[in-house]
């Protein structure tokens, strides 16, 4: 008999992009307003948030650029992919991050949705972009501590 797992399939989605082109300066929580074929499909794990990014919009953030597949069994009052969809926050976490855009040089960007419950939630921030040799940088600091774990490994 086959096991029942009361986790879902796809728990959540992430943004591969993000912590390699970015600098995380702060994070938020944010609800996301969603039609109900929208988190059918979410729940089946056919999202992408990779190119997605937040951006503020007569004093409400919108979330722009995000893939939802349209839900296999759903009819004539299926989702579009990639309309912009409302974020929901507390005003004064809007007014903090609509600032901070304004500001200029960074931008709001999704790093993953997941269920919290039975809402979906999206875990948004407010990134600095990497330059080229912030990236490279990143990626001999990896090589290096791959090299000393493989090294302590080999001791034991």
């Amino acid at each position: 008999m086959a096991k029942n797992n009361d986790k879902p399939r796809h728990s959540e989605i992430r943004n591969a992009k993000a912590l390699r082109d970015y600098f995380v300066d702060e994070k938020f929580e944010a609800g996301i307003a969603l039609r109900g074929t929208e988190v059918k499909a979410i729940r089946a794990g056919q999202a992408q948030i990779n190119d997605a990014f937040g951006r503020c919009e007569k004093g409400e953030l919108w979330l722009h650029n995000m893939h939802i597949a349209e839900y296999a069994w759903g009819n004539q009052f299926n989702h579009e992919p990639r309309r912009k969809r409302k974020l929901l926050l507390h005003r004064h976490q809007i007014r903090k991050i609509a600032m901070a855009l304004d500001a200029g040089g960074r931008a709001l960007v999704p790093l993953r949705l997941y269920f919290r419950d039975a809402l979906v939630k999206v875990e948004l921030a407010l990134c600095t972009g990497k330059q080229l040799y912030d990236k490279r940088d990143d990626l001999k600091k990896k090589a290096e501590l791959q090299e000393a774990e493989k090294a302590l490994k080999g001791r034991r």
